[in-house]
């Protein structure tokens, strides 16, 4: 019997470290992907990578969401085992001290849509489809859906989205901020890859800055997140980074960060 390729797989790309799910049909969020992804994180935990892609080798879908069947046949505390699982696998994703980028070609529906809003950046092109169906199941998006996308798109937009369980088009998803960066058919894995390489010429310190400073604006009343800011901005001027880049600037030359 031949073996089954791997539910998930990743690579070093010259800075970027690239995930990608591997699931036919439909790379639905069962313990093949969740258990790959974990171990895909592992991985880029060892590198120096500047910035992970998340993709889809399946033409048509990025992720088809939970695995619907494996849910069928679980009892409760198996039901929340595998949700808390699923999320264990976002957060760590959505925690990550360096930019994650998805990359989205097709549908990205249920948990496929929240592991992609997990992401810091969204690239896709005009033929992906976007939504969180799951109240056609009795259920709700569990895996952080509720939650990140009214901080994305606002909460009446996203009550429209998840009270109807409506698909959005990618002009839609563009427009109301959803996705990030939208390319013709079939261009989202170029246009990541372009924004990877802008990333990756960055300060690792300076982005991690950026990443937990955005999360403040959000999570904070705004003294508290300007305090951090600043605390953040002097770490940074202290340390090489900081100053190699305004030496670099004076000097008109390429900066070596760390």
């Amino acid at each position: 019997m031949p073996t089954q390729a791997p539910a998930v797989n990743c690579e070093r790309r010259d800075r970027a470290f690239v995930v990608e799910l591997n699931r036919p049909p439909a790379n639905a969020l069962g313990a093949a992907i969740i258990e790959g992804l974990e171990r895909a994180l592992d991985e880029f935990a060892k590198t120096d990578a500047r910035v992970l892609m998340l993709r889809s080798a399946l033409p048509g879908f990025f992720a088809a969401g939970a695995d619907i069947k494996l849910m069928r046949d679980l009892d409760t505390p198996g039901f929340v085992d595998y949700g808390t699982s699923l999320r264990a696998a976002v957060e760590r994703l959505a925690s990550l001290d360096r930019p994650s980028i998805a990359v989205i070609e097709g549908r990205a529906l249920g948990g496929g849509l929240e592991l992609a809003m997990a992401a810091s950046l969204r690239v896709a092109s005009a033929d992906a489809r976007f939504g969180l169906p799951e109240p056609k199941l009795g259920l709700i998006a569990g895996a952080g859906g509720t939650q990140r996308l009214p901080r994305l798109v606002g909460r009446g937009r996203a009550l429209d989205i998840m009270l109807t369980a409506r698909e959005v088009g990618a002009d839609e998803a563009f427009r109301i901020g959803l996705i990030d960066r939208l390319t013709a058919a079939g261009g989202a894995g170029a246009q990541a890859d372009a924004v990877a390489g802008q990333i990756s010429a960055m300060s690792p310190a300076a982005l991690t800055a950026i990443l937990r400073s955005t999360d403040d604006a959000a999570d904070l009343p705004l003294a508290d997140g300007l305090a951090r800011e600043a605390a953040r901005e002097t770490e940074l001027f202290d340390q090489h980074d900081g100053r190699e880049g305004i030496s670099a600037f004076i000097e008109k030359r390429r900066p070596f960060f760390s």
